[in-house]
């Protein structure tokens, strides 16, 4: 068995839920500060599954995404926006031409400046990408093996160098996701992603992948939370570990 790569990336240990929010359950871990007025932060098993595409009651799920809303109002943030998911590179720039939730089809990555604005991606071992500039704009990335393969974190960073702010001046968090020990592909897999023929099945670290391709862009902020999903799969969904649920991973502009 082969292993893949890995780099040495900042490791952040995980910060307690923030009192800030109402909803004590909310949070399951909050990211280090990446910008004035920007908040990042994945739930957890504590506070639901908020997947559309599972046999849990419809009423349930809809209910944590109204709870999540309502919470997201206490802080002024009256937009919010998901996507049904495709494991692509698509990223979507939104304006703040709506009130509250928006979900759109075959998008795994959002890119916002409007204030008041929260962009939500769901996730159970895959990795959640939050990305901020100090001058007000903000994205939430949806990375598995195949949108990090596909380039979504570079897709995403070159939105930001086109509306004008510079990779060298975001931060990056990469949340919790399942790490490159509990984390065994196929060859294909790790031929996708290195763009070099593999002969048999390895240990893939994404959330090292990713950091490299953001170091390749220049960002010189970047921290990876200690937590993964299929070792802290007490208080994590995991889809390695058979879990049907999915946590969220959100960032506010305030």
């Amino acid at each position: 068995m082969t292993t893949a790569r890995r780099s040495v990336e900042p490791m952040v240990e995980p910060k307690a839920e923030s009192s800030a929010w109402p909803d004590a359950g909310l949070v399951a871990e909050l990211a280090p500060e990446l910008a004035a007025g920007v908040q990042a932060f994945t739930t957890g098993r504590v506070a639901g599954s908020f997947g559309l595409g599972s046999d849990e009651a419809v009423a349930a799920v809809i209910g944590r995404w109204d709870g999540l809303q309502a919470a997201l109002l206490t802080r002024g943030i009256v937009r919010l926006c998901s996507a049904s998911q495709v494991h692509g590179a698509d990223v979507v720039p939104h304006d703040g031409s709506w009130r509250g939730w928006l979900r759109l089809r075959g998008v795994d990555g959002h890119f916002t400046t409007t204030r008041g604005t929260a962009l939500a991606v769901t996730v159970a071992d895959c990795t959640p990408v939050f990305i901020a500039h100090p001058a007000g704009a903000v994205a939430a990335l949806h990375a598995g093996w195949r949108g990090t393969a596909a380039g979504i974190l570079p897709v995403g960073l070159r939105m930001f160098e086109a509306a004008g702010f510079p990779a060298d001046e975001c931060s990056v968090h990469l949340g919790p996701a399942i790490c490159g020990s509990c984390y065994e592909v196929g060859p294909e897999v790790l031929t996708a992603m290195f763009g070099v023929p593999a002969a048999s099945k390895g240990l893939l670290d994404v959330r090292a992948v990713l950091a490299n391709q953001a170091a390749e862009l220049g960002v010189l902020r970047l921290t990876t939370s200690s937590r993964c999903t299929r070792c802290d799969n007490a208080h994590f969904f995991s889809h390695r570990a058979g879990d049907a649920g999915r946590q969220l991973g959100v960032i506010t502009l305030e």
